[in-house]
């Protein structure tokens, strides 16, 4: 009992010793490093603070001196007056600074904000997915990324480690992989935080923030940004299980919910779209050509196929995926086209459908200008439905007599038609989705706990290992090994009886009924108790290792 008391009297005297010295060791080390990009980003903060400044100027007069460290009278007083000063710190502006929590942040623009021109500009081809993310976790302050990069979106998702600072350098890195000026891009760019980035995902997810409510290829895509991060550094724990429990919501809601009743994708909607342009004595006879056998293609022949179209020509790269097309639709004439002859079959076709990964234009001005005109029993014009992005028909095609150009931005007109309906059905899900953001939101701020846990776990480790050494010291070199190990073991089973009840009040894993708010509560008692915060903080040192990092 006695050596229990001890050691808890040594925790105590300890603690508040070595609170005392980290403060003044922190801006010690500071003053040591004037040109460090972390620092000058701080100390920016400090300009309205006056005494701040004074503090910083006094504390640096006094790491100069190597007598600082000296108990003369007029040093002990100047350290008082500076830990008294460091204690107005914890409320300025540096300090939230200093105590600011990692953050999810989404940087995006869609089909609500930004138009055709723009999106296929920024768009990310899935294969370079995975570059995309070293590239954004190689930036100062960002943690963890993924991309979700489609025809209607491209959205980064990000764990910053400084919101303002995050969101800059996303956004530079945006201009710098697409040319795009960031004026432009802030001009269209959306940004959301924390529980709003976690609802906007779950909705984007659930087929709610689709150009057609209740699509579901959105959620597919959003299953592909999962399939792709596997494995990849930077695809982490919070990112990950954000995309995780994505995929879960927007099973839940096409599950309990008829949002996806008779719903329509956007390449069923470039479908309908067409046959709305073309007079409907001609539905059964009009030429059709699909260009690219991908996912989206094969929506569009299967589309045509139930709309009564039974002869479609498919121009595609390889013939592979046109046979598999060809084998599922036995009832319809499918005939291959390599790519290289799409001028030509173009020149055959009343209506033609784009849909490839070509990152070039495939019908230009110049090509199309030299094709036959149609029939006027289809209108009289060329049809061009490009739902690619980026697009595979130029925009001045647009401008030749006898020819329209719709995109993926058109496809609004189609989807009016059934706007109210889907509204209702969104309704329904908005109350699967808000529960869902709440259950994610809690289990991501329990996480906050891990770093107060390692802290608390470590600080009780290093006194007692200091103790120990003083108590075999003390007992001389002759000691047995049994009975070193005894006392090895007591300082051990003492440091874990302390910390069990602190520990269970700190975790989050279901088996104890708590609300996180106590848990919460919990962690910051802690963290004043064992002035826990005084030690440089998990973000701090993130923050500083990204830099060292880059600077080398």
């Amino acid at each position: 009992m006695a050596a229990a008391l001890g050691f808890v009297t040594s925790l105590a005297v300890n603690n508040c010793n070595n609170s005392r010295q980290k403060l003044k060791m922190e801006f010690c080390n500071a003053s040591t490093l004037p040109d460090s990009p972390f620092l000058s980003s701080k100390t920016r903060l400090f300009n309205n603070n006056l005494e701040v400044k004074n503090l910083i100027s006094e504390t640096r007069s006094l790491t100069s001196n190597p007598r600082c460290e000296v108990a003369s009278g007029s040093a002990s007083k100047a350290m008082a007056s500076s830990l008294s000063a460091l204690e107005l710190l914890k409320t300025s502006a540096a300090d939230r600074y200093m105590k600011e929590t990692s953050s999810i942040v989404v940087v995006g623009l869609n089909f609500h904000t930004a138009p055709i021109e723009i999106r296929e500009k920024l768009s990310i081809p899935e294969a370079q997915w995975s570059q995309a993310i070293g590239e954004l976790c190689a930036l100062n302050h960002i943690e963890e990324a993924a991309v979700l990069s489609t025809c209607n979106r491209m959205e980064i998702y990000v764990v910053a480690l400084s919101q303002h600072r995050g969101v800059k350098e996303v956004t530079e890195w945006m201009s710098k992989i697409s040319d795009v000026p960031v004026p432009d891009i802030c001009r269209y760019r959306f940004l959301m935080y924390n529980k709003d980035a976690t609802q906007h995902l779950f909705e984007v997810s659930a087929g709610l923030n689709s150009l057609i409510v209740g699509e579901g290829q959105i959620l597919s895509q959003v299953k592909q940004v999962v399939k792709t991060g596997q494995g990849v550094p930077g695809f982490d724990r919070k990112i990950s299980g954000l995309f995780k429990h994505a995929i879960t919501v927007g099973k839940r809601v096409r599950t309990e919910t008829s949002i996806s009743t008779g719903s329509v994708s956007v390449s069923s909607a470039a479908v309908e779209l067409a046959l709305m342009k073309l007079p409907e004595s001609s539905h059964a006879t009009a030429r059709m050509l699909v260009v690219g056998a991908g996912k989206m293609g094969k929506l569009v022949i299967k589309h045509l196929a139930a709309k009564g179209c039974t002869k479609i020509v498919v121009a595609n790269r390889t013939q592979d995926n046109v046979a598999a097309i060809q084998e599922e639709l036995k009832d319809v004439e499918i005939a291959y086209k390599p790519l290289s002859e799409i001028l030509a079959c173009a020149a055959e076709a009343d209506v033609v459908f784009t849909s490839t990964a070509s990152e070039t234009v495939l019908f230009t001005k110049e090509g199309v200008q030299t094709l036959p005109p149609v029939s006027s029993e289809v209108g009289g014009r060329r049809l061009f439905v490009d739902i690619s992005v980026p697009r595979n028909v130029g925009s001045c095609v647009s401008d030749l007599e006898n020819t329209q150009v719709y995109n993926v931005d058109d496809l609004k007109e189609v989807v009016a038609s059934n706007k109210e309906d889907r509204l209702r059905k969104a309704m329904e899900a908005q109350v699967i989705i808000e529960d869902e953001v709440k259950e994610f939101e809690a289990w991501k701020d329990s996480l906050e706990t891990v770093p107060t846990i390692k802290k608390l776990r470590g600080y009780a480790e290093r006194i007692r290992a200091s103790e120990l050494e003083k108590c075999l010291s003390k007992m001389g070199d002759d000691l047995p090994k049994n009975q070193k190990k005894a006392i090895y073991d007591l300082s051990v089973g003492i440091v874990n009886k302390l910390l069990h009840g602190p520990m269970q009040h700190l975790r989050c894993d279901g088996s104890e009924n708590r609300s996180l708010s106590e848990i919460l509560e919990n962690m910051h008692a802690l963290n004043r108790i064992f002035n826990l915060d005084t030690e440089i903080s998990v973000l701090e040192q993130k923050i500083r290792a990204k830099i060292e990092q880059n600077q080398k």
